[in-house]
């Protein structure tokens, strides 16, 4: 097995990995670190939690080392864009924790603070420089930061840029780019889009893919609950009366919603708080600490601002919302089951949402186990659910098929029960078609790799859906 010590890096380094308890590096670290060292360009296919922040700082500082010389003025040496402020300054963290036995430096460059502290940390150069794009470019049309000394451009979660709309903004910042560099580009999806940049970026790239394109990671326990939407927020609250809910993270569609839920979780006594484009950084920063501390059990959040977020300690992710662009499901279960940890995901879905589960099961070519919490009106959710351990199942059984492929529920099936057709619900124990019980016949079993998903064959009283 693969040690960090084979991997030829600098002894400051190994003593800094050395000291945070580091000794084998993950998958895409022990594939991307020997082929940045070598100076070629990498297209890195990798999913949040997997470690590919190191896979690409470790090299780089390994780089820097031995070249050891004075970032230019108002420039860096190396440059990595990244699509929020949160995912920015964990990457720059990440680089100061590892780097810091070899004196370079480090700056972070991105909007929702002054533009002062940013000015005067370029203005004398920094080795290394993690930035928004905007709020880089802010700072380059200004002339307080120039990009001609970049020796390796970085573009992380680069599926996340294009959601964000910052193709443009990418395009004019490489632009200004010197032609001799190293490119190195991550991203945990290649919709086609993505693809057509990377050509563009990277020069006879190797590649290195610890995981098929938008698979989600394995070790996730994946579970629809199909509930009334005016039901949710009561639902959420009484999943977390089970002590197994530990820390979880929230996922709404829009801020105002992240707001309502937190309130909510907050009258029903649940430590929460939400994160989102509307907060200032210090009550970003606030919020997040209080998550990775345990001080808040809930922290709700939007898809843009919950992309920095990397906490190791998060049991659960719960979809309160389905989000609209499929890939963006596998970003937010992603949040779970880091570092080899398991991890529950447990979306939220109501009916107006069946179309939005549709796109997201044929995305990662798996029909999620569900079940039927609607018209739950007069037990509440955990009431009729006992809170018990979910009993031994085989692992992985695959979806039974008929003849036309579609799942069969069974007649007899009780409330509760897993329902692993697309839509999945039921009423009254009868299946419906049309997204009510059957999936439309594009169910596959789950590829290699893929996600976990339990179907039980006990009575629904024996399972709680927070169980892991």
């Amino acid at each position: 097995m693969t040690n960090f010590t084979d991997l030829g890096l600098a002894k400051p380094l190994l003593r800094a990995l050395s000291e945070k308890g580091y000794d084998q590096p993950t998958p895409i670290q022990a594939l991307a670190i020997p082929i940045v060292l070598s100076g070629r360009d990498l297209l890195g296919i990798a999913q949040t939690g997997t470690g590919k922040t190191a896979a690409f700082a470790l090299p780089i500082l390994h780089r820097l080392a031995a070249d050891h010389r004075p970032a230019p003025r108002r420039g860096c040496r190396v440059l990595v864009l990244s699509p929020t402020r949160e995912l920015a300054s964990q990457i720059a963290d990440s680089f100061r924790a590892y780097g810091k036995h070899m004196g370079l430096t480090t700056a972070t460059v991105f909007g929702g603070v002054k533009h002062g502290p940013q000015v005067r940390a370029l203005a004398g150069g920094v080795d290394v420089l993690v930035a928004t794009p905007g709020r880089l470019l802010d700072h380059m049309q200004e002339k307080f930061a120039q990009l001609g000394s970049v020796e390796v451009f970085v573009l992380d979660e680069a599926d996340q840029m294009l959601d964000l709309g910052f193709l443009p903004p990418i395009r004019r910042v490489v632009a200004t780019l010197p032609k001799q560099r190293q490119n190195l580009f991550f991203s945990a999806t290649m919709p086609g889009e993505i693809g057509k940049l990377a050509d563009e970026l990277l020069k006879d790239p190797a590649r290195a893919s610890v995981t098929p394109s938008a698979t989600p990671v394995s070790k996730i326990d994946q579970r629809v609950l199909f509930v009334e939407s005016d039901r949710k927020r009561q639902l959420l609250a009484e999943l977390f009366e089970d002590s197994k809910m530990g820390r979880a993270l929230i996922f709404t569609r829009t801020k105002r919603g992240a707001d309502r839920v937190g309130k909510y979780l907050e009258g029903a006594g649940i430590r929460a708080d939400a994160i989102h484009g509307d907060k200032s950084q210090g009550q970003r920063e606030r919020a997040l600490a209080a998550f990775k501390s345990g001080a808040v059990r809930a922290l709700v959040a939007t898809d843009i601002a919950a992309r920095g977020i990397d906490v190791d300690a998060v049991t659960h992710v719960v979809n309160f919302d389905l989000p609209n662009v499929p890939e963006s499901y596998v970003h937010r279960i992603g949040r779970t089951a880091r570092n080899g940890a398991g991890g529950i995901a447990i979306s939220l879905v109501s009916n107006d949402e069946r179309g939005l589960l549709k796109d997201i099961q044929r995305l990662i070519r798996f029909d999620l186990p569900s079940y039927d919490r609607r018209n739950d009106r007069a037990l509440g959710v955990l009431a009729a659910v006992e809170k018990t351990t979910m009993p031994e199942t085989p692992d992985r059984q695959p979806a039974q098929q008929s003849r036309g492929g579609a799942q069969q529920p069974s007649r007899n099936r009780r409330r509760g029960r897993p329902n692993q057709g697309q839509g999945g619900g039921q009423r009254n124990g009868q299946g419906h078609g049309n997204g009510h019980g059957q999936s439309h016949g594009h169910s596959q079993r789950p590829q290699s790799g893929g996600p976990r998903a339990i179907a039980s064959t006990q009575p629904a009283a024996r399972w709680s859906p927070v169980d892991a």
